[in-house]
């Protein structure tokens, strides 16, 4: 694939991820978008439950099974290196876009919350919980997280590096803050019906368990280092800061 073209289809990948979280915000949120996680005509329960089972359990596979290195490897073998994320990023988009077209809405009322401090202390926790979510990936450097600096080094026709991560600001008191903005996110609502408890479940299982794949790789490539690291910063529950080393590996590349 030329530069040009690689450059090109790297921005459409990321333009489109753009595009999906804003509406995954709010898909989870009921707000500004024509189709959301209550919204829409309810099917069978048991339609429902397996139709939006099996649309988490395609994104959680995807977005951990591509994300490994063995396949990383097989994969790029016929995908140009160049372009491996953005193709990660393309696809892990379109398959929540898939998501929120098929969403089957189970309407059954778990809780709901009706004084207004409450809500008003619910939806900023479910913003809070977003923005957390997007400067965390800032952190780490969001450009080359979702491909863009990749297919940006190849087009200027220079080598990529994998930028240096330092134990600073969030990563310091907890090691997967992207992680811990989408579960505030997603489980911040005033009104919690049966299928956003199912879609919060379903999420947070895939966060659980692709973490622990990840970290697992990190510990494999980065040994000693990574395994410090981790034992003096908590995983999800934030803590105060503690002496870590300068560098710590790169986080949240994909569970």
């Amino acid at each position: 694939m030329g530069r040009v073209l690689s450059l090109a289809y790297g921005a459409v990948a990321y333009a489109l991820f753009f595009v999906v979280f804003l509406y995954l915000i709010g898909f989870t949120g009921n707000v500004l978008v024509p189709k959301s996680i209550d919204s829409g005509t309810p099917s069978p329960l048991g339609e429902a439950l397996l139709v939006d089972f099996l649309l988490v359990a395609l994104f959680g596979v995807q977005h951990s099974v591509m994300a490994r290195p063995a396949f990383k490897s097989w994969w790029t073998t016929f995908v140009p290196k160049p372009v491996e994320r953005s193709t990660y990023v393309l696809l892990a988009s379109l398959i929540l876009a898939l998501m929120f077209w098929q969403w089957r809405p189970i309407p059954a009322v778990i809780w709901h919350f009706q004084p207004p401090l409450a809500v008003t202390l619910l939806t900023g926790l479910f913003f809070l919980g977003w923005g957390v979510a997007l400067y965390s990936s800032s952190i780490i450097d969001h450009f080359d997280l979702f491909g863009l600096r990749q297919v940006f080094l190849h087009f200027r026709n220079r080598p990529y590096t994998h930028p240096p991560f330092a134990a600073r600001s969030l990563y310091r008191i907890v090691r997967h803050p992207l992680m811990v903005g989408i579960l505030i996110g997603i489980w911040s609502t005033p009104m919690m019906t049966a299928g956003h408890l199912l879609f919060s479940l379903l999420m947070s299982g895939y966060v659980f368990v692709g973490v622990t794949f990840e970290e697992r790789d990190l510990s494999r490539m980065l040994g000693d280092e990574y395994r410090l690291y981790r034992s003096r910063t908590p995983m999800f529950v934030p803590a105060p800061p503690r002496k870590v080393t300068s560098e710590t590996p790169r986080q949240g590349s994909g569970a």
